[in-house]
């Protein structure tokens, strides 16, 4: 088995966006390459020790490697990313935003990209550790995750996912029954069970994620009657979206984008205790006013709002009227 490498030339200032873009549309892993040295911070957070001894002064230029199954249609794979570079480029640079093919094993990639994570501090207290590393600092206290995220599915270093977690970190309590939609690994889900959290039910679109979920949360050594995993989609189904249980959760959180966020907040109600809280990530700040206004139009209101560089992560409640 292999995969279709497409790289796209572009600049740093766009990386994380389009990183995110590409990942939606399918990507099963993106490897970024630029010329922007590690601060002392992000060295600390990853437990880098040694740098190259020598690196090229930063261009502002940047190249996103991408793998999609060899299985897919490749016009179809490209039509999809110019759709998406057209877009995005219409409210941010993205530079050359040109287009180039390449193949690679499947075994060349998996090594590849695994050389290039490592464990990282989220926080102070949340460390995501991948399963084939060791842990050299570690103080009491603190939650480690082990995660396996495979080739489709991110590893929590993204801005959209540490928003998520401090919003998720104020909302658990010892019984919190929490919904997590669009799961992927299941990253969310395993550190709201590790913060105490009673149980969490986890949705996701790709069975490759329902897998990678089921098999994170054994590998994190978490008892199985304390999440379920599903596939479906809440949004089309919705005799599988009354399938979850209605009204039963104290929390239902989505780190997706804001495209898919929109509707999903027109049916969110249904899965919410009468106080439940509604965390979501992954909003674009530019989407951000249409998220609030959805949210005011279905009787939400944004009771706190957090951000990181350009996005945007909203805990809502229902009114009280």
């Amino acid at each position: 088995m292999g995969w279709n490498q497409i790289t796209i030339s572009t600049v740093t200032g766009a990386e994380d966006m389009l990183s995110y873009e590409l990942t939606e549309l399918g990507a099963c892993g993106v490897e970024v390459e630029d010329r922007v040295p590690l601060t002392q911070e992000e060295m600390k957070e990853m437990f880098i020790e040694v740098l190259p001894d020598h690196q090229e002064p930063d261009d502002g230029k940047a190249l996103l490697h991408c793998y999609f199954d060899e299985s897919e249609n490749l016009e179809d794979v490209t039509m999809r990313i110019q759709e998406m570079l057209d877009r995005v480029k219409d409210f941010m640079d993205i530079g050359e935003g040109t287009i180039e093919y390449g193949f690679t094993k499947e075994e060349d990639w998996i090594n590849n990209w695994k050389q290039f994570f490592k464990p990282l501090r989220l926080d102070d207290t949340i460390i995501i550790k991948p399963t084939w590393e060791e842990l050299t600092d570690q103080k009491e206290g603190d939650v480690v995750v082990e995660i396996d995220p495979g080739t489709a599915f991110g590893t929590g270093s993204h801005e959209t996912t540490r928003l998520c977690i401090e919003g998720l970190k104020e909302e658990i309590g010892p019984d919190t029954v929490m919904l997590d939609v669009g799961c992927g690994s299941g990253i969310l889900s395993i550190i709201a069970l590790k913060l105490g959290a009673g149980k969490t039910v986890m949705t996701d679109i790709d069975p490759r994620a329902v897998k990678a979920a089921a098999e994170n949360m054994d590998v994190n050594h978490l008892a199985g009657d304390r999440y379920e995993v599903f596939g479906g989609n809440v949004l089309d189904d919705m005799e599988f979206a009354r399938s979850l249980g209605e009204h039963q959760y104290d929390l239902v959180a989505a780190n997706i984008l804001a495209d898919v966020i929109l509707p999903l907040t027109e049916i969110v109600d249904m899965f919410l205790k009468e106080d439940g809280a509604f965390v979501i990530s992954g909003i674009i700040d530019t989407k951000e006013q249409d998220v609030l206004q959805k949210l005011e139009e279905y009787g939400f209101q944004a009771v706190k709002t957090r951000r990181l560089k350009e996005w945007v992560s909203i805990t809502a409640r229902k009114r009280k009227d």
